[in-house]
């Protein structure tokens, strides 16, 4: 039968070492380089390449193009659910204990909050980026990204200008998902992630750091990410 084929095809290509190890890493939600899954599985990337081209075909993996890389990530919660019920029926518990990549920037200040031209990125952009998602002010995904009504309001409130954004003549996409070098996972560029993060310097919530595109978050910051965003670790 059709399902019984496509279950040992699946179970065939998760079976696998490499592949098993490259899944495993991506559990965490980030998306990689094939090279960076090759060293988590420890098989060069010529043979990532081809393990990663089966599991994409097989709807395991999404991949994602960026400036000049290519990053794949799990297709889909229920790929992430599927790999975490055969660890836990292999192993009778859950799958907490993924390969570990270490990815963009060694600086502890850089990872916790930068720009990305003239966005913000980092820990701090993929937290606001979560943030508005979560309260249902934006949708966000690899394909883009589209501002809600009540996303509408809670920037109008915030101090941006929207209806100037709207107007503007530029041909720069309003709202677009970037990929963030270090967490891999989305924060928001385009036209509304340049706002967000020049209102946020001009309320005074960030400071530039000397020489760097870090940005240190001042006392002012920690209060309004909190109030305004509900973030609290930054």
């Amino acid at each position: 039968m059709l399902s019984d084929s496509l279950l040992a095809e699946t179970a065939a290509l998760v079976g696998d070492p490499a592949r098993a190890g490259m899944l495993l890493a991506l559990m965490d939600g980030r998306a990689l380089t094939a090279g960076e899954l090759a060293r988590a599985a420890g098989i060069t990337p010529q043979t990532a390449s081809g393990h990663l081209a089966k599991l994409a075909a097989a709807g395991l993996l999404a991949t994602q193009r960026q400036g000049r890389h290519r990053y794949h990530r799990l297709a889909s919660p229920t790929v992430a659910q599927m790999l975490e019920s055969i660890m836990e029926a292999g192993t009778g518990r859950r799958a907490d204990a993924c390969h570990t990549v270490v990815t963009g920037p060694r600086e502890r200040a850089m990872r916790a909050a930068r720009t990305c031209w003239d966005h913000l990125a980092g820990e701090l952009g993929v937290a606001l980026a979560d943030s508005l998602v979560a309260h249902g002010r934006l949708d966000l995904s690899p394909e883009g990204g589209a501002l809600t009504d009540a996303g509408a309001v809670f920037f109008q409130d915030f101090g941006l200008d929207l209806d100037d954004m709207a107007r503007s003549p530029s041909g720069r996409a309003f709202c677009r998902p970037c990929l963030d070098w270090s967490e891999r996972r989305l924060h928001v560029g385009g036209r509304l992630g340049a706002a967000l993060a020049a209102r946020c310097f001009a309320l005074g919530w960030l400071r530039r750091c000397d020489g760097s595109r870090a940005v240190s978050v001042t006392e002012a910051g920690r209060r309004g990410f909190r109030d305004a965003f509900g973030i609290r670790d930054v």
